[in-house]
């Protein structure tokens, strides 16, 4: 079978035996304020939204992820942020995970004690709000496709997130296919969070040229796979993009995520915005 046919069963295959795939260029405008909140290995970040601009309303208020990160305990993280600002409508949140209706269905860089929790019941218990959870990568994604790097263009947008691992977000002409969670693809038998998420870099102490080949053999799998026409390069580092950017060559265009570390708690602002309309 050639590659060609290979990605195109591949793609199919990933349309098909998804239950959801959400526009995000809206028709109608959205002006609310609202709080994102996104979820992390290490850090568990919020702020107030803009919704209409996509921009902060107020300094992020940031706090460690317990470790170990069990349900109770991270959702009562969630519910210190939410009384930080005071904080009584809706809320976005974001997980590190396959989210389904509010549910985790696995657990790679959290406890497995949240696979099978509803989420959005736990959270909505103890913030006393309207919550909305989303995967995290889908939430940078959508960020980034309304304000971002990604604003505008149509083809075929994956955005990655490098961190404690490695989240992605597939658009297809401005749709998103969610919970795609590619950072799971193995390569040399592993996770390819595991050779190539940032928490890798710095554990492994990798040069940038060094971690920069092993994105950029990440990089070469996902084209081989998807054909993307554009990568936007999110999470932390990309603050540093103009360490490693220039290093890597794919076919496809390479460009910073423009929110930087913002763009999941503005995604997971707006998800919790669409669903209170």
């Amino acid at each position: 079978m050639s590659s060609g046919c290979l990605k195109q069963i591949v793609a199919v295959v990933t349309i098909r035996r998804l239950p959801v795939i959400w526009k995000v260029f809206q028709e109608e405008k959205i002006t609310m304020q609202t709080l994102g909140i996104d979820i992390g290995g290490s850090g568990i970040k919020g702020a107030p939204v803009d919704i209409e601009t996509g921009n902060l309303l107020a300094e992020r208020f940031r706090l460690p992820t317990p470790q170990p990160s069990i349900p109770e305990d991270v959702a009562e993280t969630v519910a210190e942020i939410t009384r930080h600002f005071d904080w009584k409508a809706p809320v976005g949140i974001t997980f590190p995970a396959v989210v389904k209706d509010g549910v985790v269905e696995t657990a790679a860089n959290v406890d497995q004690a949240w696979v099978g929790t509803d989420a959005r019941a736990l959270f909505e218990q103890k913030t006393g709000c309207p919550v909305t959870v989303i995967n995290d990568a889908d939430a940078a994604g959508i960020a980034e496709m309304t304000f971002g790097a990604g604003r505008g263009h149509n083809g075929l947008v994956m955005m990655l997130t490098f961190g404690t691992g490695i989240g992605t977000s597939l658009f297809i002409n401005g749709h998103l296919i969610p919970n795609t969670e590619l950072g799971h693809l193995e390569m040399r038998g592993k996770d390819a969070e595991k050779r190539a998420s940032d928490k890798t870099r710095q554990d492994k102490d990798l040069t940038w040229e060094k971690w920069a080949e092993r994105v950029d053999e990440y990089l070469a799998y996902l084209e081989f796979l998807f054909s993307p026409d554009l990568f936007i390069i999110g999470g932390g580092v990309s603050k540093k993009a103009e360490r490693f950017l220039p290093l890597l060559n794919r076919r496809a265009q390479i460009v910073p995520a423009a929110l930087l570390n913002d763009a999941g708690i503005v995604g997971a602002a707006m998800a919790a915005a669409h669903a209170a309309n």
